[in-house]
């Protein structure tokens, strides 16, 4: 900004400001780190996720017998703690999402295994198929947590 003052004696006065423009300080995005999840037997939980899902089970600082904890991304973990779980409903629009490589090829494990998948619509034995081009199913655990399962690449 440019500002001219002409004083009484016929002088002109040049004054300059200068804005700088800083960013203000702001705080990093958040990232994701873990997922926590009750489960009232830790012992069906671990067989769940180790051989349905094939998570790997990864080391955890309580080194106690009521946490397990897989990882489930670069960097990102899952806890499952055993505890006295709250009843509460569960809906499927509460849900976590792994992707597998082919639905065609899990589904036929859930099969083998005797659990039962459904679509977005809750109707058992059924694959949704999205307008993007994926596939899903959605599976309960234990603890009747909601799961998606899709193909995204």
């Amino acid at each position: 900004m440019l500002s001219l003052n002409i004083l009484k004696n016929g002088f002109c006065k040049i004054a300059f400001v200068l804005l700088i423009c800083l960013p203000v300080a702001s705080q990093a995005q958040a990232v994701f780190n873990h997922a926590a999840l009750c489960s009232k037997n830790l012992k069906k939980s671990n067989e769940f996720y180790t051989s349905v899902l094939n998570l790997k089970i990864i080391p955890n600082p309580f080194k106690d017998t009521v946490h397990t904890w897989y990882n489930i991304a670069p960097n990102v973990a899952m806890h499952v703690i055993q505890g006295n779980c709250s009843p509460a409903l569960k809906l499927i629009g509460d849900h976590i999402c792994f992707s597998v490589p082919s639905i065609t090829k899990f589904t036929a494990l859930l099969n083998d295994k005797k659990i039962v998948y459904r679509n977005w619509k809750g109707i058992a034995g059924q694959v949704e198929h999205r307008v993007d081009g994926v596939s899903q199913v959605y599976i309960q655990d234990p603890d009747g947590y909601w799961i998606e399962i899709n193909d995204a690449k």
